[in-house]
């Protein structure tokens, strides 16, 4: 029989649904039952694209023994990570404190009234490399909660005064300025870490850094050019590497290696997004030599959302799996003998520039990565003719794969990590000039607002089947704000900039923290053991510092100082952390960079839709300019308009017209697009 699982939207419990485990979905009947039966809870937190995740169901939570452990001794409590991100931050933190270490599945032991006393991440079926096995984690906990109650109790509240603790705003006033000479040290830090060989941060598994690099982009478009081949280095590396599906387009979640060749094989929204921006950028600011191909690994990413993650109702999906039929890559993997049998005459060159060989490179198959044999073979890559061969080969490749067994796709439908899908699309769009990509910006945009946000501006997190579930946290209003804010630029919709406004409105209504900065939860949200605050980015940018990047952007928008004021004061909480770990950091960087800019605030009154307009619009909206917020509107409703920048301006001579402004003091308007390039910077 189906356990309670089976009445939940989260592909990730519904795979567990039909577990011999009696498992609970978060909520107050498992805390009740706990206490009624006095028992301690095992709370297992995963998500759908887990690898190991799938391996400990098959081996524990199917297997009906264990099965038996935990019903008769323990509240068992299945958790998506990705749904309830609150409590894998707030448990995380509990796991990291015990073993010094985290990952997925986290396997927490709570006392009835959610204080957890042991954890760790994954325990095999069997004890293994040092390793106990599942059911011996179980019986220990079960004999310690009976025979040393106390001491159990004891260290569960001691975790919690801990995590309290770290969610605590730490303003002091010796922090220091996030300016000029701050990111010239931070830029320091960053080349003494950087690796030479395979490009980015940090040792294997390696994780592709999209926030670090889009600050570092930041930094080259202020003028500071000397990380710019630290950049393209990586941004190589990455494309080049097993991390990239070269058939298909997206970015796999990680590498398990260090030069970026074997990845771990899910594939998630989040990353894809970023990683689509930041390819983006670089194609605007390096034009020259090989920046072309950084706009097809931009628009590749792209297209893999439209075609593997675009949901029926137009949002998009939240991952696909690691594994395909229980086996890790299956779908990505390749046999020499297959590509001959593909590509016929075209193989010898498809197989030296992508390493395929017949002893494969990882397990016996091979993973697709772009390599070179000799200076000649294949020929260089500025190749045309040869690169149009390539793409030929990879579209017939993709076509075979498409016919394999597919990784199974997570359908649920996350606000934030939609925010940054939107936040992709539309700002491609725009450069680009490909409407396709504006088009399902405004799709999505259009799914998420108007299934998740309630007309009492609340937000909900995941958006499946029609249903709306949980409560949007910090991340989901900070990121669906920073997509909404850049699709009014490339639309100059304002129903989009009403909604983000009012998405920040909420965050520094129920959010802020009077000592600074903001909580992950908002003030209305379940009572947990301790209310979370997590600054440093991780997979995804630190809800915090999304929050200071957007607000930061509506304070150039509206003039209102109550913007400007919480981002200063939150930048001002993780101003020490920032400087002493950059890499965890990034995000914060780029709002940093943005705070300390001359921010370039362009009003155009004309419309978007007339061809004049568009052509004065040009040198604001063709390249990439990260420190330059952009409004757009027909004269005749003008003094309608949400936005403030916009309030007062004239038409000279009923010719569309730009008023450039830093700080709302304005230049004389221009009609001429020379001219607003000159006003603007080329």
């Amino acid at each position: 029989m189906p356990n309670r699982l089976a009445g939940e939207t989260s592909p990730y419990l519904l795979q567990h649904a039909d577990n011999p485990v009696d498992w609970f979905p978060w909520g107050p009947d498992a805390l009740a039952r706990a206490r009624l039966l006095d028992r301690p809870i095992f709370l297992s937190i995963g998500y759908a694209a887990c690898h190991w995740c799938h391996v400990m169901e098959r081996e524990s939570f199917e297997d009906a023994a264990t099965a038996r452990i935990l019903n008769e001794r323990f509240v068992a409590i299945k958790v998506d990570r990705e749904e309830r991100p609150d409590l894998d931050s707030i448990y995380m933190g509990a796991v990291q404190a015990m073993t010094g270490s985290g990952g997925w599945p986290m396997s927490v032991f709570l006392t009835p009234d959610g204080a957890p006393f042991y954890g760790g991440t994954y325990f095999p079926d069997r004890p293994r490399h040092g390793m106990p096995s599942f059911s011996q984690v179980l019986e220990g906990v079960a004999r310690a909660w009976s025979e040393q109650r106390g001491d159990v109790a004891a260290a569960g509240q001691r975790l919690v005064e801990a995590l309290g603790e770290r969610s605590r705003a730490a303003v002091t006033d010796d922090a220091p300025a996030l300016d000029g000479a701050t990111f010239a040290r931070v830029d320091e830090e960053l080349a003494a870490r950087f690796d030479p060989v395979n490009g980015s941060w940090g040792e294997a598994p390696k994780f592709p850094q999209a926030m670090t690099i889009e600050y570092l982009l930041r930094r080259i478009a202020a003028g500071e050019t000397s990380s710019a081949a630290m950049v393209r280095f990586t941004l190589d590396k990455m494309a080049d590497g097993g991390i990239r599906d070269q058939l298909g387009g997206g970015f796999h979640r990680y590498a398990t290696d260090a030069r970026w060749l074997v990845p771990h094989f899910e594939q998630m929204l989040y990353d894809n997004a970023l990683l689509a921006r930041a390819y983006l950028h670089a194609w605007s600011l390096f034009r020259e030599s090989r920046a072309g191909h950084y706009r097809d690994v931009a628009t590749g990413i792209l297209d893999y959302l439209l075609r593997e993650l675009a949901t029926p109702d137009g949002a998009f999906a939240s991952s696909q799996d690691a594994d395909t039929e229980g086996i890790e890559g299956l779908t990505f993997t390749w046999r020499a003998a297959e590509v001959r049998e593909v590509l016929g005459d075209a193989a010898p060159a498809f197989t030296a520039a992508y390493g395929v060989t017949d002893d494969g490179n990882w397990e016996g198959v091979t993973i697709l990565s772009r390599v070179w044999a000799a200076p000649d073979t294949p020929p260089p890559r500025d190749d045309p003719g040869f690169e149009a061969s390539l793409a030929g080969s990879r579209a017939q490749l993709h076509e075979r794969r498409r016919r394999r067994p597919q990784p199974a796709r997570d359908d649920k439908a996350l606000a934030a990590w939609n925010g940054l899908a939107i936040a992709a699309l539309a700002e491609a769009g725009r450069l680009l000039r490909e409407e396709r990509y504006t088009s399902a910006a405004v799709r999505a945009a259009e799914t998420i607002t108007g299934g998740l946000l309630a007309p009492d501006g609340a937000l909900g997190r995941s958006w499946k089947d029609g249903r709306a579930v949980g409560q949007g946290v910090l991340e989901d209003h900070a990121d669906l704000a920073e997509g909404l804010l850049a699709l009014y630029e490339s639309t100059f919709d304002e129903r989009w900039f009403t909604i983000a406004r009012g998405l920040m409105d909420r965050v520094l209504d129920r959010f802020g923290d009077p000592a600074g900065g903001f909580f992950d939860t908002a003030d209305d949200h379940e009572r947990l053991i301790t209310r979370p605050r997590d600054l440093q980015d991780n997979a995804v940018p630190s809800g915090s510092a999304m929050a200071v990047t957007v607000l930061l952007r509506l304070a150039a928008w509206t003039g209102e100082a109550r913007y400007r004021e919480a981002a200063d004061r939150a930048l001002a909480a993780a101003g020490p952390f920032v400087v002493r770990y950059p890499t965890a950091f990034g995000q914060w960087l780029a709002a940093a960079t943005f705070a300390a800019a001359d921010v370039v605030e362009v009003a155009v009154v004309g419309d978007p839709a007339v061809p004049a307009t568009r052509r004065l619009l040009e040198p604001a909206t063709a390249a990439w300019r990260p420190f330059q917020v952009l409004a757009a509107a027909p004269e005749r409703l003008v003094d309608r308009s949400v936005v403030p920048l916009l309030t007062e301006r004239t038409a000279v001579g009923g010719r569309p017209t730009a008023h450039v402004c830093r700080g709302f003091a304005c230049d004389l308007p221009v009609t001429d697009p020379e001219a607003l390039a000159d006003r603007i910077g080329r």
